[in-house]
């Protein structure tokens, strides 16, 4: 999936960087690939600019504009298969991606490293209306489409399928992931970030990269809730951030995970191990 990484790797494996110098491990490759594309556009895309101003009126806070051109410069050293993006909201991180791998609106075909699927999650229906039209914009109805549902439910459908490896009813199939499934974004609120990235990781296949910002770390004495008692947003913050750090833990010791420091924020990548 990662084309030129990939060959630098093989490439220093085999000697062909030159004698004497070390191999490529996982952390240099996970830096590499969390870099900043230098001959990347700077300015935000016309599209995704009017959908920025639209959340704003709408107090919707978007991803921090470091995060979203970093993770555009991400996806355009990948050439994923299935991808999907995980919390859609109004189309603004995906109208960054769309005019990267469509090449704008208008365009005659495609760059080669599009998905050959895309599908974006977003539960609430009214949204999912808007994201369809901006896939019609871009011309992307052939290989992208709306899932209106929790990535929850989209993940319990399709791991239970694929378990089963039975037939299913055709109005299943339409929610189904194509598989394999080997780049996940995740946009969502981050008190749902760590579960979201979780599952994606257990659905994920071998090479396949999650792109998700790293929650904030929580400050202070919340205490914890009373049996019967609903824990405050605080408390669902600190469980959260819990969470993510047992997702770290875990990645790390047999997988590659990565961290790229932004001024927004710091933009984690979850590689699942090919061994």
């Amino acid at each position: 999936m990662i084309e030129d990484l990939t060959a630098l790797e093989h490439a220093m494996k085999e000697g062909g960087a030159g004698p004497g110098l070390p191999q490529m491990d996982n952390a240099s490759i996970m830096q590499r690939l969390l870099s900043e594309d230098p001959e990347g556009p700077s300015v935000e895309p016309e599209i995704a600019a009017s959908i920025g101003e639209q959340m704003i009126h709408m107090d919707m806070p978007p991803l921090p504009r470091s995060i979203r051109r970093r993770i555009r410069d991400v996806c355009s050293r990948l050439n994923p298969r299935n991808a999907i993006i995980v919390g859609g909201g109004i189309g603004h991180l995906s109208a960054w991606l769309f005019d990267m791998w469509c090449g704008g609106v208008g365009e005659e075909g495609a760059p080669g490293n599009r998905p050959d699927t895309l599908r974006i999650i977003e539960q609430g229906t009214r949204f999912g209306v808007i994201i369809d039209r901006l896939i019609r914009r871009y011309g992307a109805e052939s290989w992208c489409s709306v899932i209106s549902l929790s990535w929850s439910e989209v993940v319990a459908e399709s791991a239970s399928a694929i378990a089963a490896n039975i037939s299913i009813s055709p109005e299943s199939r339409a929610i189904l992931l194509p598989q394999p499934v080997d780049l996940v974004v995740i946009d969502l609120p981050e008190e749902e970030r760590a579960e979201a990235a979780s599952s994606a990781f257990e659905l994920i296949s071998p090479g396949g990269l999650i792109l998700v910002q790293e929650p904030t770390v929580p400050t202070g004495d919340v205490g914890t809730p009373s049996e019967g008692e609903e824990p405050t947003p605080a408390q669902t913050k600190v469980a959260s951030f819990n969470r993510w750090i047992g997702l770290v833990r875990e990645v790390n010791s047999s997988h590659s995970i990565g961290f790229a420091e932004l001024t927004g924020g710091t933009l984690v990548g979850l590689m699942k191990s090919e061994a």
